[in-house]
């Protein structure tokens, strides 16, 4: 099968199955990813994620279902489809006696790049990543950051469709959590179909376009956050810190269609709605017509954890 990606998916799996004598890992796991889009894969420990993606990169063989990377099958022995993977796992595959250069040319060599096209990736990725300037040091010698930025441009040499990025800013400092983040927005931007598994809510969104939560080798939801927030019936927080005709200002909300509920505090007026960003024009628009004086918004977005605990019974970093 040759690499037609005239649908817009750069993944497509489905019906994944993979038992591990008596214990069922993952059992009909399927979803999709677009060309520039970032999918988050998150789950507690032992929930599955691990599986599919050594199942998604052709690591592990599966008992069940079909993986098709830009149009190829995926599975152990699958070299075209392969190529399109950029695998970046969890546990650091950089060799830590070699400098950053070092290593991206040694990777790249098995990537089947050689000469001028190799040294422009290898400057190429170095800049990606912020290492030109540490490039000939040893790695050995690098912080928990910049060994995780290399270990995501190893993974990004050979021009992958699909990028797999495995919890990669596990045990790194804030500043260099946020340069990988950063990274990867840029990627996405740039129509990189990325596969993202992490243990940091935050993370999940900041960067995902959707996201699938897995537990117990099944996706119990998909969508956007917006999309997994209305699935369980949560609905954003708005505070008006207002004076004035506030009984009428709350009665003329309340009649709003995108608002659920709206009452009378001691500050002001407090409102449940279902869309906030969209609903917040119209909601400051009635309350000065109702002759409310706003003085302060306070907005509670729906929260993706409550939706996680909500799906799952636990937090995600269980």
């Amino acid at each position: 099968m040759g690499s037609d990606l005239s649908n817009g998916n750069v993944l497509e799996c489905s019906d994944i199955r993979k038992t591990f004598g008596d214990f069922v890992a993952v059992d009909g796991v399927g979803f999709h990813i677009g060309a520039g889009e970032t999918y988050g894969l998150l789950g507690p420990n032992g929930a599955g994620k691990t599986t599919t993606i050594s199942i998604i990169a052709g690591l592990l063989e599966r008992d069940g279902g079909t993986v098709l990377i830009a149009g190829e099958a995926m599975d152990p022995e699958a070299t075209a489809a392969k190529r399109h993977v950029g695998l970046v796992p969890q546990d650091l595959a950089i060799y830590p006696d070699l400098d950053a250069r070092e290593n991206l040319r040694f990777f790249g060599r098995l990537y089947g790049l050689r000469g001028s096209e190799l040294d422009h990736r290898v400057d190429e990725v170095l800049d990606i990543i912020e290492l030109r300037d540490r490039a000939n040091d040893r790695s050995d010698e690098y912080s928990g950051g910049m060994k995780r930025r290399l270990n995501i441009g190893i993974g990004l040499l050979h021009h992958p469709t699909l990028l797999i990025l495995d919890e990669p800013t596990v045990g790194v400092d804030p500043q260099s959590r946020n340069a990988i983040l950063e990274s990867v927005e840029r990627l996405g931007e740039e129509g990189m179909a990325v596969l993202y598994t992490t243990h940091y809510m935050e993370e999940a969104e900041r960067l995902c376009d959707r996201i699938g939560i897995i537990d117990h080798g099944t996706i119990k939801a998909e969508g956007t956050q917006r999309d997994l927030v209305q699935l369980v019936g949560q609905r954003d927080r708005v505070r008006l810190v207002a004076t004035g005709n506030l009984a009428a200002g709350s009665a003329a909300l309340g009649e709003l269609p995108g608002i659920d509920d709206a009452a009378v505090t001691a500050q002001g007026i407090d409102l449940i709605v279902e869309n906030a960003h969209d609903e917040l024009p119209e909601i400051l628009s009635v309350a000065s017509r109702t002759g409310v004086s706003v003085g302060g918004v306070d907005v509670d977005t729906a929260n993706l954890e409550a939706v996680f605990l909500h799906l799952t019974g636990r937090a995600l970093r269980e």
